[in-house]
């Protein structure tokens, strides 16, 4: 497994990550289907708008928050360069699959926002892929990598649905 080594590799590995596979899934696909041409919702404009924009912003906050603990933790997302450990802080103590929520929160909230339903169904297709990846590479190499710490991990935090209270991971 290639590692990045040095937190200055991290970094420009993450922010470059960051670029090219949520920026091209949450935004050069969102704008292609949509053009980012806002619908007229009429009167129901005053409460859809700033619902989409909060969920477009909770969406990358928590993307940044998430991407930020790979490079803290001396690696990348990109599978070609992963962390040196697993990483069980910050928001992955709630669900598992941070990244994946965030980006498909972004193009729901785009969906709302142009009123496009092109973005909803490829919001499903975006969900289904990730879902496959997860499934058939995602989990059975952690498994492989971390072992018990990793199955400790996804027994006690969910993949989908938040937990309430944040996991603590147990001392090493």
């Amino acid at each position: 497994m290639a590692q990045t080594g040095s937190p200055a590799r991290a970094w420009i590995g993450t922010v470059f990550f960051l670029f090219l596979a949520p920026g091209v899934v949450a935004g050069l696909i969102p704008w292609v289907i949509s053009g980012w041409r806002r619908f007229d919702w009429g009167g129901a404009g005053w409460a859809v708008v700033p619902v989409a924009w909060l969920m477009i912003t909770a969406g990358a906050a928590f993307l940044l928050h998430a991407f930020a603990l790979f490079a803290m933790h001396r690696g990348t997302p990109a599978p070609v360069a992963p962390t040196e450990t697993l990483v069980v802080t910050g928001v992955y103590r709630f669900v598992r699959n941070p990244m994946y929520l965030a980006v498909l929160t972004i193009i729901l909230a785009q969906a709302l926002l142009f009123g496009s339903w092109w973005l909803v169904l490829y919001a499903l297709i975006v969900l289904a892929a990730v879902v496959a990846f997860v499934k058939g590479y995602e989990e059975p190499t952690l498994t492989s990598t971390y072992g018990e710490q990793y199955l400790d991990y996804r027994r006690n935090v969910p993949g989908w649905w938040p937990r309430l209270s944040p996991w603590q991971a147990p001392e090493p």
